[in-house]
Order: structure tokens, then C-alpha cells, then sequence
């Protein structure tokens, strides 16, 4: 089994997000088995039957092929077309309750580190607050039970947590059950 697993900057650690897992699995696209396979979502039109290694999607080899994205292009607004074929077509989406999105930070995607309840979001109040001004956008005007919502996440429903690629901020988007 290798460990020297390909490197995605806007999805840094996709075994911890459970993205990725230690399989003995063959990959669909290069029909090999190289110990780690993909878990996440795939959107093509094209029936696959199976599942891809992580080299089939950081070289882009399995979008190609099955002409399709492992990411919706929805939330990233403002990049470069360059960037926006890297997150949607060369990085490992991710497990969410509803339709997973990419957030944006200083006009470059940000990286995803993955779903956390309360406690982990706390622990960056940018994002915290940053997520509060979204859910009052959104409609959340009852400040009690805005607050409740928040001091709830991870039960029932959580939050997705990235990271800017350029400055570090950390921004967040509640995804509910």
C-alpha cells in the first residue's frame, strides 16, 4: 500500500475528512489497486461502476474520462478558470448532508479542513462570525434561536470548515441535516 499520497491544496488532508480511505479496492479509471480509494461524490451523467484512487484525481484522469466533477462549481464565484477546474475536476470532494459547495477567500478558493460541530468552530471566532452574518443574511433574525443553532452544530446539523490558501482566515457555511 502507498503512502505517499498526492498532495491537494484545497482539500490538504482528505483521510481525516474521510474523503479518502486505506482500501483494497480496484480503481475504476487506471484499474489498479494502489491501497487508498475515493469516498465522496462524483457528478457525471456516464454510469461508473466504482470508485477512483486518489492519482486518477489529482492528475485529472478520472473527470476526464468519465467527463464529470467531484465538486459543484456553486460558491466559487471569482476564481480563475484555472482554479475552478482544480477544485471541481482535480480535488476530492466531500461528505455533506446537503449539496457540498467550495467557500472563497481572497479571490482563490479556500481549502477545505472539514465538518466540525461548536466546539471546533469556536475555536476560529472569524469563522464563527462569519457564519453568524451569513445566517442572519439568510433569515435567521430570532437572535435566540440563531445562537441556539449554532451552539447545536454537530448534532443534527454541522458546519463545513475551510481555510483561506492566502491569508489564513477561516470562513464556515452550516450544513443541516
Amino acid at each position: 500500500m502507498s503512502t505517499d499520497l498526492p498532495f491537494f491544496r484545497y482539500h490538504p488532508d482528505p483521510l481525516a475528512t474521510g474523503s479518502l480511505r486505506a482500501a483494497t479496492e480496484t480503481c475504476v479509471c487506471c484499474k489498479r489497486d494502489r491501497g487508498w480509494i475515493y469516498t465522496a461524490t462524483f457528478y457525471t451523467a456516464r454510469d461508473v461502476d466504482g470508485r477512483f484512487c486518489p492519482w486518477c484525481i489529482a492528475d485529472g484522469s478520472a473527470a476526464d474520462r468519465f467527463a464529470g466533477e467531484f465538486t459543484d462549481p456553486y460558491g466559487l464565484d471569482g476564481v480563475g478558470e484555472d482554479v475552478l477546474h482544480e477544485v471541481t475536476r482535480r480535488t476530492p470532494g466531500f461528505h455533506a448532508w446537503q449539496d457540498p459547495h467550495w467557500l472563497v477567500h481572497c479571490q482563490d478558493a479556500a481549502a477545505f479542513v472539514g465538518e466540525v460541530g461548536y466546539p471546533e468552530l469556536a475555536a476560529h471566532p472569524e469563522a464563527l462570525d462569519q457564519l453568524r452574518t451569513d445566517l442572519r443574511l439568510d433569515g435567521w433574525h430570532d437572535e435566540t434561536r440563531l445562537e441556539l443553532f449554532l451552539t447545536s452544530l454537530g448534532q443534527g446539523a454541522t458546519a463545513m470548515l475551510f481555510r483561506c490558501t492566502a491569508c489564513g482566515t477561516h470562513l464556515a457555511y452550516a450544513d443541516p441535516s
